[in-house]
C-alpha cells in the first residue's frame, strides 16, 4: 500500500483537497441556509440539485472527455467549482443556490470521472484495490477535515465560502503537474433497467432507497441540525461522526459479506440502520444519543452501497458488471434526487425530528423487502460461490464503480485458477 501512496500521492493529495471544498461547501450551506431564513423545503430543493448534477455529470463527463481530454476538462470543471462557491455569499437567492448546486454536482461528478480515470490507469491488476482502498480514505478524510474547519469558522461570513474555493484552486496543482493525461476510453453503456431489475430486484430496489438515505446524510444532516438548533461545532461533529462510521465500517462488514448469505447481511444492516434512525428520532434531544444514532446509520448505510453491488454480481456473467454498474448509479441517483426534496417536505409538516424518521422508514424499507426476496427466492448461491466484496463509495462516478467491478473480476478468476476450476 505505501509503494500505491507513493506512486499516486498527488492524485490523493489533490482529491483530498477537493474532497475538503467539497464537505465544506455542503454543511456550510446547510447552515447558512437556516440564517438566511430559507425554509426547510426550500434547503431540500437546494440540496438535492446537487445530486441531479452529479447524475448528469455522471453521463457527460466521459464525452466530455473524449472530445477536449482529459486536462482541459480537469481545469475546466474546477475553476467553474471555484466559481461557484465564492457566488453563493453574494447571490443569496434560492434559485441561485439551487442553479449553483446543480453545476457543482455536475463539475464534481465530472472531476471524480478525470482523476479516478488516472487513478485507473496507473494501478495494475496487484494492487488497484489499494488504491481504491486508499482514494475512499482520502476522500472520506477530507469530509471529515471539512467539518474541523466550519466549527472553527463565522458561518455569516464569506471566509467559510473563500477557503473551499481556495482548496479547489490548488488541488489541481498537484494533480495537473504530476499526471500524464490518459487515452481517451468509452464509457459503458448501462444494462436496460429492466433487465437489471429483473436480475436483482434486491439490489435495484435496495439501491433506489439507499440514495434517498445517502442525500440525507450529505445534503441535510446540517439543515436538519440548524432547524432544531444545534450549534455549528455540534453539526460539524454530526457530519463527523457518520463519515467516520461509514469508513470504520466498511471493512468489518465486507468481510462479513464474503463469509456468510448476504441477503441475511443486507437485513441485518439495514435493520441496524433503522433502529439507530429511530434511536436519533426518539432521543435527538440528547445530543450523545444523536451521536450514537447517526454513527449507526453512516456505518450502515455506506457499506450497504458495496453490498447491494456485490450481491448483484454473484448473478451477473463478468461481461455484464460494468453495464450493471453503470445502471446502479442511475437508480441510486434518482432516489438521492428524490430523496431531499421528501425529507424536506416531511419536515416542513411533522417537525424537524421527522428527518430521521424518514431515514429509519428508508433503512427499514431495506431490511423488510430483503426478508420478502428470501421468503420468495431460496438463496441459490453458495457462499463460496460468492463474488469477492470491493469497498466503493455511494458517491462513486462510473469510473471507480469500473475499477471496482475490474476488481470482483480479477479475484474470481484467482480464486477460480486456485481452485482448479477452468477460467472462462
Amino acid at each position: 500500500m505505501i509503494k500505491v501512496f507513493v506512486t499516486s500521492w498527488a492524485l490523493f493529495l489533490g482529491m483530498f483537497m477537493l474532497m475538503v471544498g467539497n464537505g465544506l461547501q455542503g454543511t456550510l450551506l446547510g447552515v447558512r441556509g437556516g440564517l438566511e431564513n430559507f425554509s426547510t423545503f426550500e434547503m431540500s430543493i437546494v440540496m438535492s440539485a446537487y445530486f441531479l448534477g452529479f447524475l448528469g455529470g455522471s453521463r457527460l463527463a466521459p464525452e466530455m472527455i473524449r472530445r477536449v481530454g482529459h486536462v482541459r476538462v480537469f481545469a475546466a470543471l474546477g475553476s467553474t467549482i471555484s466559481a461557484v462557491l465564492i457566488m453563493y455569499p453574494v447571490l443569496v437567492e434560492i434559485w441561485a443556490w439551487t442553479l449553483g448546486r446543480v453545476i457543482i454536482g455536475f463539475c464534481f461528478s465530472g472531476v471524480y470521472v478525470t482523476a479516478e480515470s488516472w487513478l485507473n490507469n496507473a494501478a495494475t491488476n496487484e494492487n488497484r484495490g489499494q488504491s481504491l482502498s486508499l482514494y475512499m480514505l482520502a476522500q472520506m478524510s477530507g469530509i471529515v477535515v471539512a467539518q474541523g474547519i466550519l466549527s472553527m469558522g463565522d458561518v455569516e461570513g464569506f471566509i467559510l465560502f473563500i477557503i473551499p474555493s481556495v482548496l479547489v484552486s490548488l488541488a489541481f496543482a498537484p494533480i495537473l503537474l504530476s499526471v500524464q493525461p490518459t487515452p481517451a476510453f468509452e464509457a459503458t453503456k448501462p444494462m436496460r433497467l429492466t433487465n437489471l431489475v429483473a436480475t436483482s430486484p434486491l439490489a435495484s430496489v435496495g439501491m433506489f432507497l439507499l440514495g434517498g438515505v445517502f442525500a440525507a446524510q450529505f445534503g441535510m444532516t446540517a439543515v436538519y441540525g440548524t432547524a432544531v438548533g444545534l450549534s455549528v461545532g455540534q453539526i460539524s461533529l454530526l457530519v463527523s461522526v457518520i463519515y467516520i462510521a461509514a469508513l470504520a465500517a466498511q471493512y468489518p462488514i465486507g468481510w462479513l459479506s464474503d463469509r456468510m448469505d448476504r441477503r441475511l447481511l443486507i437485513v441485518i444492516i439495514a435493520a441496524v440502520g433503522a433502529g439507530g434512525a429511530a434511536l436519533a428520532w426518539v432521543g435527538g434531544a440528547t445530543f450523545t444519543t444523536l451521536l450514537i444514532g447517526a454513527a449507526l446509520v453512516g456505518g450502515t448505510s455506506n457499506p450497504l452501497y458495496a453490498l447491494y453491488i456485490a450481491y448483484a454480481n454473484d448473478f451477473l456473467d463478468h461481461e455484464e458488471m460494468p453495464a450493471a454498474s453503470a445502471g446502479f448509479i442511475f437508480i441510486n441517483g434518482v432516489g438521492a434526487i428524490m430523496g431531499p426534496v421528501l425529507i424536506g417536505w416531511i419536515m416542513g409538516v411533522f417537525g424537524e425530528a421527522a428527518f430521521w424518521a424518514v431515514v429509519a422508514v428508508l433503512m427499514a424499507a431495506m431490511a423488510a423487502y430483503g426478508v420478502l426476496r428470501m421468503l420468495q427466492r431460496p438463496s441459490d448461491t453458495a457462499v463460496e460461490d460468492q463474488v469477492s466484496y470491493a469497498p466503493v463509495m455511494a458517491s462513486a462516478s462510473p469510473v471507480a464503480m469500473e475499477v471496482a467491478q475490474e476488481i470482483y473480476i480479477e479475484t474470481e478468476l484467482e480464486d477460480q485458477a486456485e481452485a482448479g476450476a477452468p477460467i472462462p
